[in-house]
């Protein structure tokens, strides 16, 4: 759906005033907004925006809130959807719960989830780090602390914390400390953010009895840490397995690869160690 001019102008504005917008995205934008002050033709400035922007947006290299504009302004319809940010609350004390994991790119952590029965919503975002309203540049370019990660409001009459741990297990790598899969860096690292005792207990005991299982050779990584303040992250990265199925599936798919090969790797070495004590 095509914006009208003046809903156009807004968000160029508001785009320019963005602490969280590149400084040759402003720049673009600032000359194109100058140009429609002074009178330029609306189609044909828009058109030269949508040139200029097309070669980082094709490489998904826009910051983004400019990739929402870019999307919104080429009619990409599926990755211009809004996530609806005041439905992401607990409203009901008494059978509503969060939880807080991080497992490298949060892209690929929120379909697993929620896709589950007794799932309300998943936010992705930032925890952990010492920056109040980090950007996904800032988080990306290691300036704040924080890593990526989900918020899960569950209903507890349906699904209970402990569920959603053996699934936030099945679903990393526990003894990659250094980030997830192809994502490197202390932004993906494994984090098990838990809000109260409740929490620590269940998430303390389940990382206990992985260890013990003999299922991975390397020791687990995966910290347990307070849960801090959570920051939502920009409405491109809401849902993206919604908005960007090719890119996800192709994302997603070399996360199983990697996972399959290791599951391998682990029945394998519990069969040789079958074999070993039958041998002795």
């Amino acid at each position: 759906m095509r914006q009208n001019d003046e809903e156009t102008l807004n968000s160029l504005y508001n785009l320019i005033l963005d602490p969280a917008t590149r400084e040759w995205e402003r720049s673009l934008l600032s000359s194109i907004k100058n140009a429609l002050e002074n009178g330029a033709n609306f189609d044909e400035q828009l058109a030269k925006l949508e040139a200029d922007l097309r070669p980082l947006a094709l490489r998904n290299n826009l910051t983004p809130n400019v990739a929402d504009f870019y999307n919104h302004m080429t009619g990409h319809a599926a990755a211009d959807v809004s996530f609806d940010f005041t439905k992401h609350a607990i409203d009901d004390l008494t059978y509503q719960d969060s939880a807080i994991f991080a497992g490298g790119c949060f892209w690929c952590m929120v379909e697993p989830f929620e896709t589950l029965d007794g799932i309300v919503s998943v936010l992705s975002g930032y925890t952990g780090g010492h920056v109040a309203h980090p950007t996904y540049d800032q988080v990306s370019g290691k300036y704040t602390g924080h890593v990526e990660a989900v918020e899960i409001i569950f209903d507890t009459r349906i699904i209970q914390y402990a569920d959603l741990v053996k699934l936030y297990w099945q679903l990393t790598d526990p003894t990659d400390e250094f980030g997830q899969f192809q994502d490197r860096g202390s932004q993906y690292r494994p984090v098990i953010f838990v809000k109260d005792k409740h929490q620590q207990q269940i998430a303390e005991k389940s990382k206990q009895q992985l260890a013990d299982s003999g299922k991975y050779k390397q020791p687990i990584v995966t910290s347990i840490e307070p849960a801090t303040v959570f920051w939502p992250a920009e409405n491109y990265h809401q849902q993206f397995y919604k908005k960007n199925l090719t890119r996800y599936k192709r994302i997603e798919r070399a996360r199983q690869q990697f996972l399959t090969f290791q599951r391998l790797q682990s029945k394998l070495r519990t069969e040789l160690s079958r074999f070993t004590k039958k041998q002795g």
